[in-house]
This record gives C-alpha cells, sequence and structure tokens, in this order.
C-alpha cells in the first residue's frame, strides 16, 4: 500500500488453477485492484471467467468475477507460460487430493512446478512463486524449490489459504489470519504487500512454519467439531441441552476460547483434569455411548509423558538435575504430577536425579497429596534439594518441568548448565514478526 495516498499498489498476479480456492483468490485480487490472469487445463473454466461468469456457485464471486472481467483487471488463460510472461507473482491454488494410503497427492503441484521451470529461459523480470495450495511441511523446499532448478529469478513462498465453502468471498475479503512463509524477506514483503488493503495483520513466519500453520488449523477446527459432538451426545444421553452446555463454555474466553493451554508443553497432571476425564468415559461406556475423541486424551498425554521420558534417557549423564515436582508452577499439589511418573522412570532406569521446587515443603504436604507422593515415590526425601543452587551445582543436565518465575529463570541460564525445557517456559516471549524490511 501506499503510505501517503493510502492505495495499494497493484501486481501482475497470475493465479495457477480456477478451481475453488483459485477462482476465488483471483477475483477478490482483481477487486481490490490487481491485475490477474486465473489459468486452468480445463477450458470451460476459462472461458466461463472470461465471459464474466463464475464456473461455479459461491455467494458473491460470480459479481466479482464479472466485475472484474469488465474492468479489465481479470481475465483467464489456458496457456501458463502466457499468464506468467509478465507477472510479478504466481500464486498456485491447484489440488493436493488425498491418495488411499491417507497421503497428499502432489502430480498436479509437481506438473505445475514444473511448467513453471519451462517458462523460465529468456526470462528476466523476478517471479515470486506462492504456494496456496494446502501442502505438507517441507514441500516447497521438497518439490516446488527444486523443480526452479536453483534460477536467482525465482523465490518461493507458501501462502495458505484459509477460505471456507459458502463463505470463501467473505473470508477472503474479511480474513481473519494472513500466513506468509519464506526465507526471503523481500518476497514475502511482496505477497504480504497483495493483501495490504484487506483488514488483517500479515503473520511472518519460516516457510515451514507457514505450511504447518495451514494444518494445525485445520487439525484444530475439526477436533472442535468433534469435541462439541462427543459433549452433545453425552449430553443428549443424560436429558441435558447439549447446545446450552456448549454455548455456556463459550462464554468463558480467558481459558475456554483463548490461548490458554494452546501451547507446546509437558503433559498435563493434577487433581482435576485426569480423574474428571476418567469420570466422563466410564460413565458414558455405562451408557453404551463411545466417545473416541475424549477416550483418547489420557493416552495422547501419556504419550506426551513418554516423550519426554525418552528425552531425558538419551541424556548422555547420569546425574539428572530436574527443576519442579508439583504438575503445574505456584502449587504443591503432587497429585498425578507427571514430573512424578518421568522420575519414577528415570530412577528405575538407575539415572541419579535430584529435584528442587519451590514450593515444596516435603514436611508441610498432608493428606491425599502426602499419601500420593509417598505411596508413589517413598524415598522422595532424599530426592528434594532445598537450594537450587545446590541442585544446579550438583547435575550434569537440567529438567525443566515447570515454568520458572523470571528470577528463577535467569538463575537456570546463568548456572552454564544444559537446561532440557520440557514446557515450553524458556522459549522467548515475542510478539507477531513484523513485514520484514
Amino acid at each position: 500500500m501506499d503510505p501517503v495516498s493510502g492505495e495499494i499498489n497493484p501486481q501482475q498476479i497470475a493465479v495457477l488453477g480456477l478451481g475453488y480456492v483459485g477462482c476465488v483468490t483471483a477475483a477478490c485480487l482483481a477487486h481490490v485492484g490487481h491485475r490477474v490472469v486465473g489459468v486452468d487445463r480445463d477450458q470451460f473454466k476459462v472461458d466461463t471467467v472470461r465471459a464474466g461468469r463464475a464456473p461455479f456457485f459461491e455467494p458473491g464471486l460470480e459479481e466479482l468475477v464479472q466485475e472484474g472481467v469488465a474492468a479489465g483487471r481479470l481475465t483467464a488463460s489456458v496457456s501458463l507460460r502466457d499468464a506468467l510472461a509478465d507477472a510479478d507473482v504466481a500464486l498456485i491454488c491447484v489440488g493436493t487430493p488425498s491418495e488411499k494410503n491417507g497421503n497428499l497427492g502432489l502430480d498436479q503441484l509437481r506438473r505445475v512446478s514444473q511448467e513453471i521451470a519451462e517458462s523460465l529461459p529468456g526470462r528476466n523480470k523476478p517471479l515470486v512463486v506462492a504456494v496456496r495450495s494446502t501442502v505438507y511441511p517441507g514441500t516447497c523446499e521438497d518439490v516446488v524449490l527444486p523443480e526452479m532448478g536453483g534460477s536467482p529469478l525465482v523465490s518461493v513462498v507458501s501462502n495458505p489459504e484459509f477460505l471456507r465453502e459458502g463463505a470463501a468471498v467473505r473470508d477472503f475479503m474479511e480474513p481473519s489470519l494472513l500466513v506468509v512463509g519464506g526465507a526471503l524477506p523481500a518476497a514475502v514483503r511482496q505477497v504480504a504487500a497483495i493483501y495490504s488493503s484487506l483488514p488483517v495483520e500479515p503473520s511472518i513466519v519460516a516457510l515451514r512454519t507457514a505450511e504447518m500453520i495451514k494444518y494445525a488449523c485445520n487439525a484444530f477446527h475439526a477436533v472442535k467439531i468433534s469435541f462439541a459432538n462427543e459433549i452433545g451426545a453425552l449430553a443428549g444421553e443424560l436429558g441435558i441441552d447439549g447446545a446450552e452446555v456448549m454455548d455456556t463454555l463459550c462464554r468463558d474466553h480467558a481459558l475456554n476460547i483463548s490461548r490458554a493451554y494452546l501451547k507446546p508443553g509437558f503433559a498435563f497432571g493434577g487433581s482435576c483434569l485426569p480423574k474428571d476425564l476418567r469420570a466422563l468415559v466410564y460413565r458414558a461406556s455405562r451408557l453404551d455411548l463411545k466417545l473416541p475423541l475424549l477416550e483418547s486424551v489420557l493416552p495422547s498425554n501419556h504419550a506426551q509423558l513418554d516423550r519426554a521420558i525418552a528425552l531425558a534417557l538419551d541424556l548422555p549423564s547420569e546425574r539428572i538435575g530436574v527443576f519442579g515436582l508439583a504438575f503445574k508452577e505456584n502449587t504443591d499439589d503432587l497429585r498425578e504430577s507427571p514430573v512424578v511418573l518421568l522420575l519414577e522412570t528415570l530412577i528405575g532406569k538407575g539415572r541419579k536425579v535430584r529435584v528442587h521446587d519451590p514450593h515444596i515443603q516435603l514436611g508441610e504436604i498432608y493428606g491425599s497429596n502426602q499419601r500420593y507422593i509417598m505411596n508413589a515415590i517413598p524415598h522422595i526425601g532424599n530426592l528434594l534439594d532445598g537450594q537450587l543452587d545446590a541442585m544446579l551445582e550438583w547435575a550434569d543436565h537440567v529438567l525443566v518441568a515447570q515454568k520458572p518465575s523470571p528470577e528463577i529463570q535467569a538463575r537456570l541460564e546463568a548456572s552454564g548448565k544444559p537446561l532440557i525445557d520440557l514446557v515450553g517456559a524458556l522459549r522467548p516471549r515475542s510478539a507477531p514478526a513484523p513485514i520484514p524490511a
């Protein structure tokens, strides 16, 4: 966007593929002022767009196609070479259908990448190739880039689409997320600028990260739908209005519909989550009701613990310090703490372990909390270190199994000991990356 006039700087864009994503993308980009050529092997789709009509029904699409063609900003062609002749950016929007084994079918992506490469001889103008098709992380590097033959004129970025059928035009014009990933700042900036007139701040990430974000979003949507359906099914069996349950759940924007818990880290524990999941699954089974998603949560949680155990057992040292014993920070609750299971395994495998938790004083815990830890690790008193510095001095490696305070994090990092971050607590906190200058 021009910083003075506030208008976009039009680019010449080739949209490769006039299927659902491609046609919507082409029409919307023409609507915001770019010069767009849609490319497809299907002569019917090309002729339909040239006639100012949409090749399929999508609310609002036909009007945008008609407008773009009438204004001279949108056309279509069966010739990829012709479309790329003056293009600044090529947006790949071809299909990546499932194969029988569940893998992605990349035949169309390979073919269009080859055709782009075949159009490069004699070209002097730089070209940014942006992949909007849904592709598995690493595809741009492993499939698209090699086809370009190392041409200095071509840059490859990932620019996944987030369009829903039936609301695609609105999703494009009022995007909730815009992702551009790549290694070359100029190319990333150029693709992000295509959308500069839209009300969204671009998320600038690495190439593989952009590809992964698309999968994470779709998987999350699928999980949410299945979760709501399972809660609704159980509620229905109990004579409860499942819609009311979920509507009320969604009113909580601090924990439920929020960033809370959506951070890769360690397994969960405590006195609530494991217990309540078991109860839900058990009660559902008594009603002959299968809840596959909810039934899989505790096994999934244990698999995360197993990954942490494997990581710890691979350390080239027997003396392992552990920061954190309670199931999370700022509590002394040890019940079903995944750290306890981690310690049991490490000790059983012959590792020497010492633990520091700033909130655990063995003489001050009581009741079910005390019974749990004494049953799990009767000799816990021999493992606990009351002083962080003493544990750090003794250990060869330190597992960070609980989020530390800023002061303790500084002491951990200043110790010089290798820190194995199990909870994602030591990652630098940063705002969304700006568009590279």
